[in-house]
């Protein structure tokens, strides 16, 4: 067969990969250029680049390249192709132009000179001309000019490679499918799924990584859906070879779909699901990829013995997600990874690379790719502890510390001291020791126990723009290195924390996947915590006295704890003695977590209900429903939540909240409600048909004296005579 020059264009910085496909493909002489790849061969070898290539979006025939200087040399250039040999008065024909010539400022004029040409031809060989359709051709030619030299070429491909066809038309999605085909093949994933590994994708959005890792892994060409290619109206198509690439094709694929792994898709999006679901289907492979609905945070393996290729292509500022949470998010797939992917390998796709570090990952490699006009990384890791990146401050040793620090190990001493009578008259078991008594060591410490155990939560306070970062890191590195000294307590033991302004349930976003709990105790009561997933650790310990106070009035009542949390306020009400209860929450987490606590401390679940709900909604679902005696109600200070039913700020919606919940109490019964909005003020006017008491001052634990406002608490009754809620 006679050897012709083919040139494949690709994607920005995807050239060297493109080469190293075609060589693959039996085009040993492909070598990465301007846009592309260059290789010769036959006929045949450009067909199978056509349905083989998972990186080209074209692939071009050159008829012939010329100088030219001018429009009018473009126009003598196209004149001189034989364009008989390649297409007939009746065929359809259009025309795309790149490039930069002398003498054109609009690619339409190069595209019309080089219309006029091939009509000209065919009008003084023929007497006829085969005519102009842009949108549905018979054949395309492509025009390229680069430094006075024009290129003309058929393209063989017709319609982007790119476009495999399992996806609606029109259907947009973050990656083109040759954009994901590129980025698992310079992850390792044709190696990964020869040895028999799975692939994973946390965040699958429309499925694409997931059905081009399929097609990688089943040996499918990704051409074997599309019906129609440039070169089917070609006057030179061999429609026989054509054939036999194509059975080739089927055979492969057939014995391919033998040895393929595990591949599995998941996003919190179900209309995302439904989509990789319908493409799947549309690319032949249903039933041969797992598609689930799954939060992040529920992202596991599809068997403990898995191992592979966990690829995601994460919101990175440019796509979903606004900016602030972006980095909460990123922290959060890297304590997935670390936590449940041991051994796994990892590549994250990112526009800003920045992102990646807080993901507690050292990248061991990176790409440059672009995403359309976006510049992107593609971050390689390898999932083993020695890539681990701690963003725990080192704790400083005794002899670099300042004298600074010995103030605070002796204010801590102090605390301890001064707190210990009333800790032990009290039988106080988990307390806060310290808050920001000296202002250069902004920090609350708190000491959780149970059952002979001891372990302490440092929380930092978010220094103000005036503090030098540099000296507020170094005190916080002297205080957690004296922590275990003066608390006689090993350093694993404490845990350390940001603490932050936080909006609605921000302060419930998980930090980690450790699922590590620790058993407390508190009044006669035993907790479950966790000091390493979130920023709180499940028990406020500012509440201990409201607690206390609801379980004292819980006695033969019905309880309803609204915005439940980790039911720590139901355990108490019911060891009080509630005769049953009703715990709402929007997240199924914390109300396992909730019922693990009712469980740990004997409480039966058939008489004290957990109802997974937005709570306003539920309210709402509930009007004139009076059958609690005593409610506790404890919201965010604000919520924007996507799950919940509408927005909640509380210093604007108090009066109506407290209206509506106080619809399911008894004439008889009693609202505690309490927030921890610092500038928080009740409407008294507002409420004033209602005994309203503020209880903040008696409310607030001794060890928590030294900052009063950290939450405010009243009760709330109906007065005799009240008739507004009837």
């Amino acid at each position: 067969m006679t050897s012709q020059l083919f040139f494949a264009s690709a994607p920005k910085h995807m050239g060297s990969l493109l080469a190293e496909e075609l060589i693959r493909l039996g085009m040993r002489d492909a070598t990465e250029t301007r846009g592309g790849a260059r290789f010769s061969g036959s006929i045949e070898d450009g067909y199978r680049a056509c349905l083989w290539s998972r990186i080209a979006n074209r692939i071009l025939l050159p008829l012939g390249q010329f100088p030219a200087s001018s429009p009018d040399d473009l126009y003598t250039a196209a004149a001189d192709i034989a364009w008989e040999e390649h297409l007939t008065p009746e065929h359809r024909f259009a025309i795309q132009f790149d490039g930069d010539l002398p003498g054109i400022t609009n690619p339409h004029f190069a595209v019309l000179r080089v219309k006029d040409a091939l009509a000209d031809r065919f009008t003084r060989r023929c007497g006829q001309r085969p005519s102009v359709d842009a949108d549905d051709p018979d054949l395309r030619i492509h025009v390229y000019a680069h430094q006075d030299n024009v290129s003309i070429s058929l393209d063989l491909s017709g319609e982007s490679l790119h476009l495999r066809g399992y996806r609606d038309s029109g259907s947009a999605a973050p990656l083109k499918e040759n954009l994901a085909a590129a980025l698992l093949l310079r992850a390792g994933w044709a190696e990964i799924a020869a040895q028999g590994g799975a692939l994973l994708d946390p965040m699958c959005g429309s499925g694409t990584l997931i059905i081009e890792g399929a097609l990688i892994a089943a040996d499918i060409a990704p051409g074997l859906l599309r019906e129609q290619f440039g070169f089917h109206g070609w006057l030179q198509h061999d429609e026989t070879l054509w054939q036999r690439l194509l059975a080739e094709a089927h055979i492969r694929r057939a014995a391919g779909l033998q040895r393929l792994g595990a591949l599995r898709g998941y996003d919190q999006n179900p209309n995302a699901i439904r989509t990789s679901l319908h493409h799947l289907e549309r690319a032949g492979l249903a039933g041969l990829a797992h598609f689930e609905r799954r939060e992040l945070a529920d992202c596991f393996p599809g068997r403990e013995e898995d191992e592979g290729l966990v690829m995601v292509n994460p919101p990175y500022g440019e796509r979903l997600g606004s900016e602030d949470e972006l980095p909460e998010l990123y922290a959060r797939l890297g304590a997935v990874l670390k936590e449940r992917f041991i051994g796994w390998r990892a590549a994250v796709f990112t526009g800003s690379p920045d992102l990646g570090k807080h993901m507690g990952l050292r990248a061991i490699k990176r790409h440059t790719l672009y995403n359309g006009p976006i510049e992107c990384k593609l971050l390689h890791f390898q999932v083993e502890p020695r890539y681990f990146v701690s963003h725990q401050p080192r704790p400083l040793p005794a002899q670099e510390r300042s004298a600074g620090a010995e103030m605070l190990a002796n204010r801590i001493t102090k605390n301890l001291k001064t707190l210990r009578k009333w800790q032990r008259e009290s039988q106080i078991e988990c307390l806060r020791i310290y808050d920001a008594d000296l202002p250069e060591y902004a920090l609350a410490v708190d000491v959780y126990a149970g059952d002979g155990e001891r372990w302490v939560q440092v929380q930092e306070y978010a220094a103000p723009a005036t503090v030098d970062p540099k000296k507020a890191r170094h005190r916080l590195r002297e205080a957690l290195g004296l922590m275990p000294e003066v608390l006689d307590i090993p350093s694993e033991r404490v845990f350390f924390k940001v603490r932050q302004p936080q909006k609605g349930t921000n302060q419930y976003e998980r930090l980690a996947e450790t699922r590590r709990f620790h058993e407390v105790a508190e009044g006669g009561h035993r907790f479950l915590v966790n000091f390493e997933d979130y920023l709180d650790t499940g028990l406020f310990l500012d509440h201990r006295d409201v607690r206390g106070l609801i379980g004292r009035l819980a006695a033969g009542k019905r309880f309803l704890n609204l915005f439940g949390y980790t039911g720590t306020a139901t355990v108490y009400a019911a060891r009080g003695g509630a005769s049953a209860s009703t715990t709402v929450d929007l997240s199924n987490t914390y109300l396992d977590w909730a019922q693990n606590n009712l469980l740990l401390n004997d409480i039966d679940l058939d008489a004290h209900e957990l109802v997974q709900a937005d709570c306003l909604r539920w309210l709402d679902s509930h009007v004139g429903r009076r059958s609690y005696d005593l409610i506790f109600l404890d919201p965010p200070s604000f919520s924007t939540s996507k799950r919940m039913f509408g927005t909640l700020d509380i210093q604007r919606d108090h009066v109506t909240l407290i209206r509506s919940v106080l619809r399911l109490l008894e004439p008889n019964g009693v609202l505690i409600f309490s927030n921890n909005l610092r500038r928080f003020r009740i409407d008294v006017d507002a409420l004033a048909e209602l005994e309203v008491e503020d209880i903040s001052a008696a409310s607030l634990p001794r060890d928590f004296a030294r900052n009063p406002r950290i939450h405010h608490c009243w009760t709330i009754r109906q007065r005799p005579q009240s008739t507004f809620l009837s």
